[in-house]
Parts: structure tokens; sequence; C-alpha cells
């Protein structure tokens, strides 16, 4: 072979491996839930999708490739509310890039994180200082609604979609959590208070209506036991009046008092723990005992029949 044969066979080898390089170069792959950015000669061609792609050789380039995943960041607000308490309010952020907005937001933004960051702490801090702690707390689900309808209107522009916003928690200095679990405990131990207050005067009023409704009873068994005694009483005088010719209820009053009087000092006598104090207890002191009772009796009688004097006779010659 000459010379000259061997050396143009070898630069056409050259020539086909260099040319199948470049052929095979001009394609690429773009992974499942990305997109590529090519450009022509600097400037945006067209979005690749997903799969084997070709670009055109020293023409074409991939610039870059966008995830479609949704991505979620987290960011920590510090504001204060209306009643000047500062909070720290976490906010986790989900966006993805919206597939007809591609280009948009390769070429719009250069850091989205920290745009939608500044829209974060801009809704943020124009809500929260009109409310009071209690008021943000309550309000937690409303602020996340307000933050997602404001970032997801305004991050469209970018070719951006926001998912969803969480706010996770509202905390509060540690002082004024400690303050807050301090009033919520003594709000919890004033209405165990009022409960225990009710309960014992449920109770207390209960007892005083048993002890009422025994009071009644008692008071009917002693008037029942008095009414049975005088009953008995007067069976007792007129079957001895019947027996005894020529004695009088006095007489039969007596006998009854002096008969008593021994069964007391019997039911005394009986008893090795009692502590009874008796009166003077000669059978001569039941006679004068009754004597009084019947005395008091006659004159108080005789003073309810008296007429009342309405006016001395002084009184008159004043007048």
């Amino acid at each position: 072979m000459e010379p000259t044969t061997a050396v143009l066979l070898i630069l056409a080898s050259i020539a086909f491996f260099f040319i199948l390089s470049i052929i095979l170069g001009s394609f690429f792959t773009v992974e499942t839930a990305q997109v590529a950015i090519v450009q022509r000669l600097g400037k945006f061609s067209r979005v690749a999708g997903p799969g084997l792609n070709w670009k055109t050789p020293f023409i074409e380039t991939v610039v870059h490739r966008l995830s479609m995943k949704v991505q979620q960041f987290d960011v920590q607000v510090e504001t204060k509310t209306q009643d000047n308490v500062f909070v720290q309010i976490p906010v986790s952020i989900q966006y993805k890039v919206i597939p007809e907005g591609v280009e948009a937001a390769f070429y719009k933004l250069s850091d989205p994180v920290k745009q939608i960051e500044s829209m974060v702490y801009n809704v943020v801090l124009g809500h929260v200082p009109k409310m009071k702690l209690d008021d943000t707390f309550l309000n937690q689900a409303d602020i996340a609604g307000d933050l997602r309808d404001n970032l997801d209107g305004s991050m469209k522009e970018y070719g951006y979609s926001i998912v969803k916003v969480l706010i996770s928690d509202i905390v509060p200095d540690q002082k004024v959590k400690a303050a807050m679990n301090d009033i919520n405990a003594a709000q919890r131990e004033r209405e165990a208070t009022v409960s225990r207050a009710e309960t014992n005067k449920l109770l207390l009023v209960k007892q005083a209506e048993a002890e009422a409704e025994s009071k009644r009873l008692q008071g009917e068994g002693i008037a029942n036991q008095r009414k049975a005694i005088i009953s008995g009483l007067k069976d007792s005088v007129e079957d001895f009046s019947k027996a005894v010719q020529g004695s009088t209820p006095q007489d039969v009053m007596q006998l009854v008092l002096m008969t008593q009087y021994f069964d007391t000092l019997k039911e005394i006598a009986g008893n090795d723990h009692s502590n009874t104090v008796l009166i003077p207890h000669t059978p001569n002191t039941l006679t004068d005992l009754f004597s009084q009772i019947r005395n008091a009796i006659v004159a108080g009688t005789e003073l309810t029949r008296q007429p009342v004097i309405s006016a001395s006779p002084t009184a008159d010659r004043q007048k």
C-alpha cells in the first residue's frame, strides 16, 4: 500500500469517528419529571420533554434542566401581634413549575425561593399585626389560605404554581407561653372550684332537707306519743274515779306523778353510766311541784279573763 493511500485512509477514519461522535452527541435524554431548556445560538428554542431528544450539532445546546416535581421549603417569620406579643410563625410552602410556564420560570426568575420568601413576609406582616394573639391562633388556617392565594396569583406570572401553604404552629415567646399556661390553669381551677362549690351546696341542701324531714317525723312521733300519754292518763283518771268513790282528778294526777317518779328512780338505779342530775326528790316535793303547776295554770287563766286597761288616770288628766 502506498503511503499516500495509507494517510488518506487514516484521515478518513478520523473524520468518520469525528462525525459519528458529533451525531451521537446530538442525542440527549431527559429524566422523568424533568424538562430541558434548549437554546439555539444563545436564544431560547424549545422545551425538551422526558425521553430521548435531538439537538442540532454546534447550533443548539441544553442550558438547564428543571424539575417538575412539587418542591417545598420553610420560612421562619417573626412578627408582632396587635397586643404587642412577638411570635415566630413557621411557614412551609409547596410549589412547582407550570408545564406551560417553563420558559418564564427559567428566564424571569434567578432565585424563585427568595422571591416566594419575600412575598411570604409581605403577606404575613400584613395580616398578623392586625390580630391579637388569641385571634392569630384561631385564624391560623385563614392566614395560610390568604398566603396561598396571594402567592399563587403572584407567582403564576413567573411560571410557578403554589400547591399548598402550611402554618404548622404559632410560637410566642417562652415567657408569654408560660403566662398563657398559668391563665389557662387558673381558669380551669376556677371552674373546678365553682363545680365543687355547687356540689357542696347540693349536699348541704339535701342534708338540710333530710334533717328537716327527720325533725318533722320526730315531732310527729313526739306529738303522737304525748297524745297517747294524755289519752292513757284520761282513761286512768276516769277508771280510778269510778273505782274509788270520793277521789278527785288531782288525787289521780298526784298518784300518776308518784308512780312516774319511782319508775324514773328505778331506771337511774339500773344504769351504771348515768349522768342524770336529780332535783330534790322527797315525796313532798312532788306535791309541791304539782301545786306550783296547778297554781300557774289557774293564775294564767285568771289573767286572760281580766279586761285590758287602755290608759292610766294620770294620762287622762294630762289630756
